[in-house]
């Protein structure tokens, strides 16, 4: 009788044995698996998604460039009444002051460089004859019906030298939204299309990697406005096209 429980006891201490081994491995692959889901049995897809925008803003700069003397009380006074005027007609077609900012401001002296003989007395330094004052502001202009009366506005109120012209998206948000919602559609099909062709089944999304962003692209006027000349200023006829913006994403799964 007590060979039979000798018995009976060591069979269940068997089992128990076993059964305690078999819930630790589950565990440690359990545990593995949290840590590094099927580190040696996943793929990797790659999409890109794209939105076209229609540019809502219009962005340039011009700058009041003033050369003079060494009176710069005066000089000063020219180049920024200059602005000055420039910024009120831009203010009287209905752009919001916050959308008006000045970029830089610089005071540089003018020298003048003398020649010196080879042989002789010592050359003198170079010698300050004046300054150039140059002031730059930027501007959005958010009503696109007035952006080239403005650019040839400005010219006409003292600005000689515009540029920089470019169309941006204001918030780019629900554009980026679309934009990834198609390449993280694109990247599911890829990967069912992989599948197949692998010959394998897919388990998990186990990460999604983004990558890109806003990458607008840039437009310029027709013709581009450089330096002050004479005669009356036209108006230039300004198109701001269209942008696209991408979105690049790495979908990795799980094979099974």
């Amino acid at each position: 009788m007590d060979t039979k429980i000798k018995n009976y006891l060591h069979i269940a201490i068997s089992i128990s044995v076993l059964m305690a081994a078999l819930s630790l491995w589950v565990f440690v692959r359990s545990y593995s698996q949290s840590i590094e889901p099927s580190s040696f049995r996943s793929f990797s897809v790659t999409a890109e998604g794209e939105a076209v925008a229609v540019p809502d803003i219009a962005a340039f700069s011009f700058s009041v460039i003033t050369q003079g003397d060494k009176n710069l009380g005066l000089l000063q006074k020219e180049n920024t009444e200059k602005v000055n005027q420039a910024i009120s007609f831009i203010k009287s077609n209905r752009v919001d002051a916050k959308d008006i900012k000045t970029a830089s401001y610089n005071l540089e002296p003018r020298y003048q460089y003398f020649s010196c003989p080879r042989i002789g007395g010592p050359c003198p330094p170079p010698e300050i004859v004046g300054y150039t004052v140059t002031q730059t502001v930027s501007v959005k202009v958010r009503d696109f019906s007035k952006i080239g009366d403005i650019l040839a506005g400005v010219v006409g109120e003292g600005a000689n030298s515009v540029s920089s012209l470019s169309f941006t998206v204001d918030d780019p948000t629900e554009l980026e939204n679309q934009a990834r919602t198609e390449a993280i559609q694109k990247g599911k099909d890829k990967a069912l299309v992989i599948a197949r062709a692998g010959g394998f089944g897919i388990g998990r999304l186990l990460s999604i990697d983004e990558g890109g962003g806003y990458y607008p692209k840039t437009y310029y006027a027709a013709a581009p406005m450089a330096e002050r000349g004479g005669g009356d200023v036209v108006a230039p006829t300004i198109e701001p096209g269209s942008q696209e913006i991408k979105v690049n994403v790495v979908l990795r799964y799980e094979i099974r």
